[in-house]
């Protein structure tokens, strides 16, 4: 309006005057849309710098290991973590090796391999520690505490076993003297920390560190020698050979077994030697479990306190609602894991704001799913599930009807009016007062126009439902 006035002003004033206060209007429109861009990316980045810190708070999960000591002086913390798992690997034979080569080309070769490794175990995100001589030593589950660090390190492992395969058909071929390798692996509590003070290095220690030296000194060659802690954590994924026992200090004896190398149905053409989609399924629904303790215990803490029905324990409902449905309905193991990973990010965005809260889980749920090994393809899919469950939404595919018919299950369950109350209390929190009997109202018709959709959803809910309608046409008849 104002705008329009001083245009309307300038047909009345001589040429000259109307020109200098065009170009005084032109500059205070510049400085003023200026002004409001400047705000606008100060919001987003603001925005955006909260989801990056509540998405890295999720992805630390516990926040690391416990500080046990810390050295006041040099600043040098101790961690404690509860259970990590330690490689040793060994090269066979060594003194004989240098023996026979030259201190120039042993160095060389030597360096070579342990480059290599290097490059494996930054891919399955293992931590290296160090390496004396020939030795090599690493731990997975450090300094990043994770639910699948056993796993992870027995994949490195048979990269490691299967690379010094190749060297030995190639020294082979070459008529060389080929190397070979032990392993030894053990999963445990251990300590973690910094030693020195001009030049710290990072170190391990612990009965766990002990007991992976173990299993490399008794492991034969070209072959992975684990504890019965670390086999316990895998066997599902891995073929293992039992080998019998070991006495060690302070532990008495433990079972050891070699691994042989992946299950044959989870193996890339069933050879043992690479995993393929099933077994990512199966890695990424352990890490699922992760990242459910931590997204669970960040809804918990930091959730307002009148979040009365859209906080932990609803989102506990609807993964486990997502579950039974989608059991019931066939659904494979991959599209579970994104259903349930879309349950339990659905109502993340209430930690952001109240309103948009859908669109706001999808920005928290892509930088937190990344942190958990998803693929883009999958954040992808997980993003549309969890817009699936705005109220206006139709779904499009049997994966949405699941997941929508999970979020508003408790339209047929027996605490329906508790649940409803809840909801109802929550609302007028943070959007203002609603008189009860309207409330009521609005809910006999959303749940007139409400339908579930998967047979599961209608076989387990529908019943219940129409039940819970009679009973509020009866509650406002005699409000009445």
């Amino acid at each position: 309006m104002l705008i329009k006035t001083l245009f309307n002003i300038l047909f009345i004033l001589p040429i000259t005057i109307a020109s200098v206060v065009l170009f005084l209007l032109f500059v205070i429109v510049r400085r003023w849309l200026y002004r409001r861009i400047e705000l606008l990316v100060q919001s987003r980045v603001k925005e955006a710098i909260k989801v990056k810190d509540l998405a890295m708070r999720i992805k630390s999960g516990s926040n690391g290991g416990s500080i046990i000591q810390e050295d006041q002086q040099n600043s040098i913390k101790t961690f404690k973590y509860k259970s990590a798992t330690v490689l040793f690997a060994d090269i066979q034979g060594f003194t004989k090796i240098v023996e026979k080569l030259s201190p120039e080309k042993l160095i060389d070769e030597l360096d070579s391999l342990f480059i290599y490794f290097d490059h494996i175990i930054e891919r399955y995100g293992v931590e290296k520690i160090k390496t004396i001589g020939d030795a090599y030593m690493a731990a997975s589950g450090i300094p990043k505490e994770n639910s699948t660090h056993a796993i992870e390190m027995i994949l490195v492992a048979i990269e490691f076993q299967q690379y010094m395969h190749q060297l030995r058909q190639k020294k082979n071929g070459e008529n060389e003297d080929f190397w070979e390798l032990r392993i030894g692996i053990d999963s445990g509590p251990v300590i973690a920390g910094r030693l020195g003070h001009k030049k710290s290095n990072f170190d391990i220690w612990g009965d766990t560190v002990n007991t992976a030296s173990r299993m490399e000194a008794s492991c034969l060659p070209n072959e992975i020698n684990i504890t019965d802690s670390t086999y316990q954590m895998i066997k599902e994924l891995f073929v293992c050979e039992y080998r019998g026992q070991m006495p060690v200090k302070y532990k008495g004896t433990i079972d050891m077994y070699f691994v042989k190398g992946i299950r044959p149905e989870l193996s890339i053409e069933g050879l043992g030697v690479k995993p393929n989609e099933k077994f990512q399924t199966h890695l990424q629904m352990a890490r699922f479990i992760q990242m459910e303790s931590a997204v669970l215990d960040r809804l918990d803490k930091e959730l307002p306190p009148n979040m009365l029905y859209h906080n932990s324990r609803h989102t506990m409902d609807v993964i486990t609602q997502v579950e039974v449905i989608a059991r019931n309905e066939k659904v494979s193991n991959e599209d579970l894991l994104l259903l349930k990973s879309a349950a339990l990010l659905h109502d993340t965005g209430f930690l952001l704001e109240y309103k948009n809260h859908e669109y706001n889980s999808t920005i928290i749920a892509t930088d937190v799913l990344k942190g958990f090994g998803y693929s883009q393809a999958q954040i992808d899919q997980i993003n549309k599930l969890i817009i699936a469950t705005h109220p206006n939404h139709n779904p499009t595919n049997l994966l949405e009807m699941i997941i929508k018919d999970a979020d508003l299950d408790y339209l047929g369950r027996s605490d329906f009016f508790n649940l409803s109350n809840l909801l109802l209390d929550e609302i007028q929190y943070f959007n203002g007062k609603i008189e009860r009997e309207k409330w009521q109202k609005q809910q006999l018709k959303f749940m007139n126009k409400h339908e579930f959709y998967t047979k599961t959803g209608k076989l387990l809910r529908e019943k219940y439902k129409l039940q819970h309608i009679q009973k509020l046409k009866e509650i406002i008849a005699h409000e009445k």
